[in-house]
């Protein structure tokens, strides 16, 4: 309908190629930009109407269980400990050890990385040399009654959900207006931050009657001393990224001076937070994944893209946040094709991302990728995406995929002197002519006396064109600063022209880093896991894959029966020889209850050993997600789950192998009754050598495992 009323005016009002038109025309096109705003508002009123709304997350109920069964606790509890502080409980920690596990078979082991382990403790030339001693900032403002402190980006996006919320017949243009600022909430100035705080009129969250202060910037660094004479400053790292860039010498040479490789480390980052909130989202000390892929800025081919090329991934654009607001489907392959994704190298990784975020159990209907606008991305980097994952808080940044290109290994290259390059063989041998700065050690070594060797090493590492920048700043100026921070004059530094044949040519490779928040996607496994049966509070499931359960088996007893320990034990240390976690119940209460313990902290598995388990060597296997069970030989059963745990091999598939016990479709309560009425045959029948039982095939003596001789 859009194309054909554009078709019909277009035949209706030429253009004429002039550059000023009528103002008839002027009017005439006006009308017809109203009239496709027009369509456009109702074709988003439509797509919206016909979306299936989803069910609040009941995150009560979630918090709750989260609590409960340990899985996240606040630090220091009963000390009333700050805030952005967490332990992690058996199951979470667990679960989390899973997952680092899936990311270093993944990445790490699948792709031929060099991890390494550095100091959580870092000196402050690092990082004022990487920028994060000036830039690592976040805008806060102040509550002016009370000074409690808040981060000013937050409240403009919270105050903008809240006027969404309160006017929900606000036009869809509106809308879209005031979502465009909301996604630039963390891109803007500090002027520009407080002109928005002042349009929307955002008060203290603590008490509406405050006005707040002007934004200014926090730096997020926890600050320290080292050592005992404490001259000598450092702080805890805000990320792990520097300890393998100032290491890439030594890496390279590791590696046998191989280009392209990768470098990959799992630590501790910390944040010192304005307002941490949100569980997980927002802490002052976290765990990250971090990789660094060092590659030629003149080629960020990937040798494996063509394996993931075909990969669909949903894609927020730069272009359509200021304008559609609207996602685009579409595989990898096109969008580095189109421009839309930078290079190769960065859309591998973005796809490697998204699929070991689906093996380990994020929602893929709830994963996007967005791009940094151009306000927010680094004015040294080339593209940035950041995997966003949809929770019960809205559109979380998990993952971060950026391409550095060569700053942060220049950076420290031109603060310590040390050459931060790579070299490429050339094909054929060049005879070429480079303009060589040599400098002059006599007169150097009075001048800088203990920094001579830093400026010296300067000197030499400069490249051909900074060589050039440099003769041309003591031409033109007497001096120039070298290494950052050393001003030399035309006396330290002497310029030939050197003649030589070349057979490789040097350079600084670009940086491609791949960045994970490790504490964040554990939490979206958390949330994505959880359900209720029957939207029954009393009945939470943590469905969580098996590869990356806590513990991959329940083993249960019908009752608390003697004779069934021997079963017991043996399952147990089968499955725990093959490196699968277990978890014996031997509380009280009916199995369906222990069935219920077990689904709130994810087993995927339970063995419930019974009567006749004694009489033929068999056990029931349950599914927690459909509560069917199958009737499984002890002597298949170990295989069988491994096969499971691996999933190599669905439960639907099982179902169809074994006999099937139960459907899930029954109410596993009714055991309880059943149990009770198979211990009072037991106690009756102990005394009798001999039982009887009844198949389908007819009735049979067997002896009675439960007897016991009085003599």
């Amino acid at each position: 309908q859009q194309q054909s009323i554009i078709k019909e005016h277009k035949k209706q009002v030429p253009i004429p190629p002039a550059v000023s038109l009528p103002p008839d025309h002027y009017q005439r096109l006006q009308e017809l930009v109203n009239v496709l705003t027009s369509l456009r508002a109702q074709l988003l009123a439509l797509q919206n109407s016909n979306q299936e709304k989803e069910a609040p997350f009941p995150r009560k109920s979630f918090d709750e269980l989260i609590l409960r069964k340990m899985y996240v606790v606040p630090s220091f509890e009963i000390h009333n400990g700050p805030a952005g502080l967490f332990d992690y409980g058996p199951a979470a920690c667990s679960l989390k050890s899973n997952m680092l596990a899936l990311w270093r078979r993944h990445f790490v082991l699948e792709e031929n990385m060099l991890e390494m382990e550095c100091t959580n403790l870092t000196p402050s030339a690092v990082l004022e040399t990487s920028g994060h001693v000036d830039r690592f900032t976040d805008f806060m403002v102040r509550d002016e009654v009370t000074m409690e402190c808040f981060r000013a980006d937050k409240l403009l996006e919270e105050a903008i959900d809240s006027l969404l919320l309160a006017n929900p017949n606000m036009t869809i243009q509106e809308q879209e207006s005031h979502k465009i600022i909301q996604r630039q909430a963390d891109a803007f100035t500090e002027d520009e931050l407080h002109e928005m705080l002042q349009r929307y009129n955002v008060k203290s969250p603590s008490n509406p009657q405050n006005n707040l202060t002007k934004p200014f910037p926090f730096n997020l660094m926890f600050k320290t001393t080292i050592g005992p004479e404490g001259t000598a400053v450092g702080y805890l790292r805000p990320e792990t990224a520097q300890g393998l860039f100032v290491n890439f010498r030594r890496l390279l040479d590791y590696n046998q001076q191989k280009m392209p490789f990768a470098a990959a480390q799992i630590g501790l980052g910390f944040r010192n937070e304005i307002a941490p909130r949100n569980g997980l989202l927002r802490v002052r000390e976290f765990c990250m994944a971090e990789i660094e892929h060092f590659v030629s800025p003149n080629d960020k081919s990937h040798p494996k893209f063509a394996s993931v090329k075909d990969k669909e991934l949903v894609l927020f654009s730069s272009e359509a946040q200021l304008s559609t607001g609207r996602t685009v489907k579409m595989s990898i392959g096109e969008a580095v094709q189109s421009g839309m994704v930078n290079n190769q190298t960065l859309g591998y990784f973005m796809t490697r991302t998204q699929l070991w975020l689906e093996r380990i159990g994020v929602n893929p209907k709830k994963m996007r990728l967005r791009q940094h606008l151009k306000t927010e991305m680094a004015h040294y980097a080339a593209d940035c995406w950041d995997m966003e994952i949809q929770m019960s808080y809205g559109w979380i940044e998990c993952v971060g995929h950026a391409d550095r290109a060569c700053f942060d290994l220049q950076q420290h290259s031109q603060r310590t002197g040390v050459p931060m390059v790579a070299s490429v063989r050339l094909d054929k041998p060049l005879q070429v002519e480079r303009l060589v700065a040599e400098p002059n050690k006599k007169l150097i070594g009075p001048r800088f006396k203990g920094d001579q060797k830093v400026v010296t090493a300067a000197i030499e590492s400069l490249s051909e064109e900074e060589v050039q920048s440099l003769k041309a700043s003591l031409e033109k100026d007497g001096q120039a600063v070298v290494g950052g921070q050393f001003s030399v004059t035309a006396d330290l530094v002497s310029f030939t022209v050197e003649k030589k044949v070349v057979s490789e040519e040097k350079y600084t490779p670009s940086v491609i880093e791949p960045s994970y928040g490790i504490g964040r996607i554990l939490y979206a496994v958390l949330e994505h896991a959880f359900w209720q049966r029957d939207n029954d509070e009393q009945r939470c499931v943590m469905s969580f894959r098996p590869c990356v359960a806590p513990i991959k088996v329940g083993i249960f007893r019908l009752l608390n029966h003697t004779p069934f320990d021997a079963i017991v034990n043996s399952i147990r240390d089968s499955l725990q020889s093959h490196n699968l976690s277990t978890r014996v119940d031997s509380s009280s209460g009916s199995v369906g209850r222990r069935y219920c313990r077990a689904d709130e902290l994810g087993i995927p598995f339970g063995i419930t050993v019974d009567f006749q388990s004694l009489l033929d060597n068999s056990v029931t296997l349950r599914d927690r997600d459909s509560m069917a069970q199958v009737r499984v030989s002890l002597m298949a059963l170990t295989p069988l789950v491994l096969e499971l745990v691996a999933e190599t091999v669905t439960w639907a598939t099982v179902m169809t192998r074994y006999r099937v016990v139960s459907t899930g479709l029954e109410d596993e309560e009714d055991e309880e009754e059943e149990g009770k009425a198979v211990e009072k045959v037991a106690a009756v029948s102990a005394a009798n050598p001999v039982v009887v039982q009844y198949s389908t095939r007819g009735t049979f003596s067997r002896p009675n495992p439960l007897f016991v001789s009085k003599n």
